[in-house]
C-alpha cells in the first residue's frame, strides 16, 4: 500500500463527516498515524443536479459512478458511502469491504412535532418515493413537493417557509452534530429505507491489501443486517420510482426482517417480516417474491 490509503467520498458536509469517521476508524484499528488516510472529495451527477427528483434523472448510480471511476483509474482506494443510497445491483469487480457501526435507522419530521401536528394541506418537501408514500398513507390531505439539495439546504428551506416540513434521516443530522434537530418518527409509523443510518467502504474486488485492511473495521451485525436489507431489495427488482422500506435487526445469530412495499400514493401497501440465520440472502429474496406475489397491480406495476 502506498503511505496514503485514499478514501473517495462525495463532497457533501455529511458525506465528508462520514470518510473522517471511516478515516479515524481505520487509523485507530491499525495503529496508523493521523493522517495515513487521505480524503478525497469527489463531485458526482447527484450534487451537480439538484433541481430535479434522483428517480428522474438516472437513480442512487448518480451518488456511486464517478466514486466507482476514481476507484477503477487508481486515484482511491477505498470509497465511502451511504448504504441507502448505493444500488442493490453493484458490479462484480467491487466489494462492500467493511461498513461501520450503524446509526440511528428513524426518519425525523422538521417542522412539526409530529405528523398529526401538521396543518391540512401541509406542503412537505421529499424527493422520497417511500417517504411520500408513507406519508399520503397517514395523512392523504398532505401536499408532497420535491426537494433536492443538502442537509442545510433543505433546513433553511423549511426555515424560509418554502415547505411546512419535510423528512431528514436522524443518523445525518447526528453525524452533523445536530442530535435534537426535528422529531424521530417510530419505525412502526415510517419503516425506513434499506441500509439507512449505515456507513460502506467499497473497494476492488481485486485489491487484496485493501479488502484486508477494510475487513479490520467491519462491524459484522451492521453488515448482516444490512446485506439483509439489500437482497431483499435486489429481489424487488424495480426502481428509484418504487417505494420499499426494509429494516434488519441482527439478535442471538438471527437476522429478524421487516418489509414493506407501497403504491405510489401509498393507498396500498404490503407489509411482512421474516427470521433466517445469518447470511441467509435467499431467505430475504423469498419474503420479496413472496410479498410482491401477494400485492396488489398498483404496486406489482412498480416492479416489473
Amino acid at each position: 500500500m502506498d503511505s496514503f490509503l485514499r478514501l473517495g467520498t462525495r463532497g457533501s458536509p455529511l458525506a465528508l463527516a462520514q470518510a473522517h469517521m471511516a478515516a479515524t476508524t481505520l487509523e485507530a484499528v491499525h495503529h496508523w498515524i493521523d493522517g495515513r488516510v487521505k480524503i478525497v472529495p469527489i463531485t458526482t451527477s447527484g450534487d451537480s443536479v439538484t433541481d430535479r427528483p434522483l428517480a428522474e434523472i438516472g437513480g442512487k448510480a448518480l451518488w456511486t459512478k464517478e466514486l466507482d471511476q476514481a476507484l477503477y483509474d487508481g486515484r482511491t482506494d477505498a470509497s465511502v458511502h451511504s448504504m441507502k443510497d448505493v444500488e442493490a445491483e453493484r458490479p462484480a469487480s467491487l466489494t462492500i469491504g467493511a461498513m461501520l457501526p450503524r446509526g440511528d435507522v428513524r426518519d425525523r419530521l422538521i417542522g412539526a412535532g409530529s405528523l398529526d401536528a401538521l396543518p391540512k394541506g401541509a406542503r412537505v418537501g421529499t424527493s422520497s418515493p417511500r417517504r411520500a408514500a408513507q406519508l399520503l398513507r397517514a395523512r392523504p390531505d398532505l401536499v408532497i413537493l420535491p426537494i433536492r439539495g443538502n442537509l442545510d439546504t433543505r433546513l433553511a428551506k423549511v426555515e424560509a417557509g418554502e415547505f411546512d416540513a419535510t423528512l431528514l434521516a436522524a443518523a445525518g443530522l447526528d453525524r452533523l452534530g445536530r442530535p435534537k434537530v426535528g422529531k424521530p418518527i417510530p419505525i412502526d409509523v415510517m419503516l425506513p429505507a434499506p441500509g439507512q443510518g449505515a456507513i460502506g467502504i467499497e473497494c476492488r474486488a481485486d485489491d487484496g491489501e485493501t479488502c484486508s485492511a477494510l475487513a479490520r473495521i467491519d462491524v459484522h451485525m451492521t453488515s448482516s443486517a444490512v446485506r439483509a436489507e439489500r437482497a431483499f431489495v435486489a429481489a424487488l427488482g424495480g426502481s428509484c420510482h418504487s417505494p420499499v422500506a426494509a429494516l434488519a435487526e441482527v439478535h442471538n445469530g438471527q437476522v429478524h426482517l421487516r418489509a414493506e412495499i407501497l403504491s405510489e400514493g401509498g393507498k396500498d401497501s404490503v407489509a411482512d417480516e421474516t427470521r433466517f440465520a445469518i447470511g441467509d440472502e435467499q431467505a430475504a429474496g423469498e419474503l420479496a417474491r413472496t410479498m410482491l406475489g401477494g400485492a396488489p397491480e398498483s404496486i406489482r406495476k412498480l416492479f416489473a
